[in-house]
C-alpha cells in the first residue's frame, strides 16, 4: 500500500468528466493491500465442491430451475476492484452525462470520494453474485474474495472450510434468484435508470427509489431463508458471531458504512427475511418462491409488513 500513490492518483485526475475512473481504480489500489491468492488445488476444488454442492441443495430445497454463472472466479482485492469499478462507471453514467464544465478540484473530489468508496468494499466484500446490471450483455459472474473470507474467518475464530462453504451457499443462492427470474435484470435496471436520470437531473424520484428498494429487500431476504434452510451444516455460531462483529465496529466505519448504504443493506435483509419466514411458517418454501413469477408477484413496500396480504393477492 502507498498512500502516496493514491494521493497522486487522485490530484492526477483528468478528463472532461467528473469522475476519472482510470485514477479511481488506481487510487484505490494504491491504498489497499490485494491480499493473498496463493491457493493450492486443493483450496481450488474446495470452492468448486462448494458451488456446485450448494447449487444442488438450493434446487432441491427450492425446486428452482436455474444455472451457475459460466464466470466463478477467486480473487484477490484488486481483482474485485477491476470486476466492480466498471460497473459503478455505468451506474453514474447518466449523472456524467448532465454535468456541464467541472473545474479540476471538483473532479479530484469526487474521484478521490469514488477510491475511498471503492477500497472500503474491496477491502469487506467477502462474497458477489454479480448480474452486471447496465452492461451490454446477459453474462453474470460469481466471485469470492478469498483474502477477506481468510481476514474474517480467523477474526471470528472458525474453520475457514466451512465458513468459506457458508458465503458459497449465499451467493450461489442469488444465482437462484436471478435464474429463476430471467425478468429481474431489467426490472431492477429500469428502477436504477429512472432513479439515478432524476438525480442527474436535480431531483428524486421516490417512487422508484421506493420500488428499487423493496426489490432488493426481496432479493437480499429470500438468498437469507433459502441458505438457512439449504445450507448443510450449523450455522447459528457463525451469525451470532458476525452479529457481534458487526456491533463492534468502530465510529468511522459505522460512518463509512451509512454513507455507503450497507446499513441499508442490512435492514433490507433483515425486513426481508422476516417477510419470508412469515410466508413460509404459514405456507412453504415453493409458495415462498412464487415472488419470481413476474414483477407483479413481488412484495409491495406494504406487503413486505404484511406477509398474509402478499399471500392473498398472489398464492
Amino acid at each position: 500500500m502507498s498512500l502516496y500513490r493514491s494521493v497522486r492518483a487522485v490530484t492526477g485526475a483528468s478528463g472532461d468528466g467528473p469522475v476519472d475512473w482510470v485514477a479511481v481504480a488506481d487510487a484505490a489500489k494504491a491504498a489497499t493491500d490485494p491480499g493473498d491468492l496463493d491457493i493450492d488445488p486443493a483450496e481450488r476444488r474446495g470452492y468448486a465442491t462448494d458451488v456446485r454442492d450448494a447449487r444442488d441443495r438450493i434446487r432441491d430445497v427450492t425446486a428452482l430451475d436455474f444455472d451457475l454463472p459460466e464466470s466463478i472466479e477467486i480473487q484477490n482485492r484488486h481483482h474485485w476492484m477491476d470486476a466492480n469499478v466498471v460497473t459503478f462507471e455505468r451506474v453514474m453514467a447518466p449523472v456524467e452525462s448532465q454535468a456541464q464544465f467541472i473545474p479540476g478540484v471538483a473532479r479530484m473530489v469526487n474521484t478521490g470520494s469514488m477510491a475511498v468508496a471503492l477500497s472500503f468494499l474491496a477491502n469487506n466484500v467477502m462474497g458477489q453474485y454479480d448480474p452486471l446490471l447496465l452492461a451490454d450483455s446477459n453474462d453474470h459472474a460469481l466471485y469470492f474474495v478469498r483474502p477477506n473470507i481468510t481476514r474474517v474467518a480467523d477474526q471470528l475464530d472458525v474453520e475457514y472450510p466451512r465458513f468459506r462453504r457458508w458465503i458459497a451457499f449465499h451467493e450461489v443462492a442469488h444465482a437462484a434468484e436471478f435464474g429463476a427470474a430471467p425478468w429481474l435484470p431489467d426490472h431492477l435496471e429500469s428502477s436504477m435508470e429512472e432513479a439515478i436520470s432524476h438525480l442527474a437531473e436535480g431531483s428524486i424520484d421516490r417512487e422508484k427509489l421506493g420500488q428499487l428498494d423493496t426489490a432488493m429487500t426481496t432479493v437480499e431476504g429470500y438468498a437469507e431463508l433459502v441458505m438457512d434452510r439449504a445450507f448443510d451444516g450449523e450455522f447459528a455460531d457463525l451469525r451470532q458471531k458476525l452479529d457481534e462483529r458487526r456491533k463492534g465496529r468502530g465510529p468511522l466505519q459505522r460512518l463509512i458504512r451509512r454513507v455507503l448504504g450497507l446499513s441499508m443493506k442490512r435492514r433490507q435483509y433483515e425486513r426481508g427475511k422476516d417477510f419470508f419466514d412469515a410466508v413460509v411458517d404459514a405456507r412453504d418454501i415453493e409458495t415462498a418462491g412464487l415472488v419470481w413469477g413476474s414483477p407483479e408477484t413481488l412484495p409491495t413496500d406494504e406487503e413486505l409488513d404484511d406477509p398474509h396480504a402478499w399471500l392473498a393477492r398472489v398464492a
